[in-house]
This record gives structure tokens, sequence and C-alpha cells, in this order.
């Protein structure tokens, strides 16, 4: 396998095809950093359905990622409250994300989607609440 071919394991449903993905004309140093795949041409091969092929060229044009993580909790039943982006986000700005979101303190109580953060980092998705929060 060469520096222009990457095998991906689809998880776009239970079946987790293995997929090879090969890049021409520009290869894969752009992945991931904001590189439209313009000029470069993406053949996918194992996928056993149309939903492994976008997700495979996804992975190699802008990869995204869903965030998970906690904000600390005033007054709560608990110290720390679970959230997570509403969306996908740019897999590069996933640590700029984290470092915004661990500023972050909120106060009880705190309804399950409440946004706890809007359009973090200029992503254009909020980071919401994925569980509820009662007061102490």
């Amino acid at each position: 396998m060469d520096e222009n071919t990457l095998k991906i394991t689809c998880i776009e449903c239970p079946l987790g095809c293995e997929m090879t993905v090969e890049v021409s004309g520009g290869g894969t140093e752009g992945a991931g950093r904001g590189d439209t795949g313009k000029g470069r041409e993406i053949r996918v091969s194992g996928n056993r359905c149309a939903r492994g092929k976008k997700y495979a060229v996804q992975e190699v044009v802008d990869p995204r990622r869903v965030l998970t993580t906690t904000v600390f909790v005033e007054g709560g039943m608990r110290p720390l409250l679970p959230v997570m982006s509403s969306g996908a986000i740019p897999r590069g700005m996933v640590m700029d994300c984290i470092r915004e979101i661990s500023k972050i303190k909120v106060k009880a109580p705190v309804n399950y989607g409440d946004v706890i953060v809007k359009n973090v980092c200029g992503t254009g998705v909020d980071i919401v609440a994925s569980r509820s929060m009662v007061r102490k």
C-alpha cells in the first residue's frame, strides 16, 4: 500500500466494510486540513452500499467527528454534566473545541438538549446537554 492508498473501516452501518481508498492527483496529505479534494480523483472499493462510499470520501476530503465530553456543574446532584456536539465537527478542530468547552461551568438545573455552547469555535455546531441535571 502506498501513501496514496488508505484502508478505512466503515462505521455507517453494522456491516463494518473494510474499504480501500485510492487518491490520485494530490495524495492524502491534505486530509482533514480543509482540502476540498479539488483536482484529486478518489476511488473507493470494498463498500457494500452507497453510504460507505460517501463516508470514505468524507474521511479523505474533510473528516469530521461527533464530540462527547463533560462540563462542570455548580449546585447539581453530580459534579459533571455529559455534553455532546449537535453535529459533527472537523476532526482538526476537536482539540480547540475541547479547550473551549473545558472553560465552561453551568448551574443546575439543566435539561437534556439545552445548548451549553452555541457555535463552538465557529464550527456552526452547538454543544448540548446529553442528560438532565437537577439541583442539589
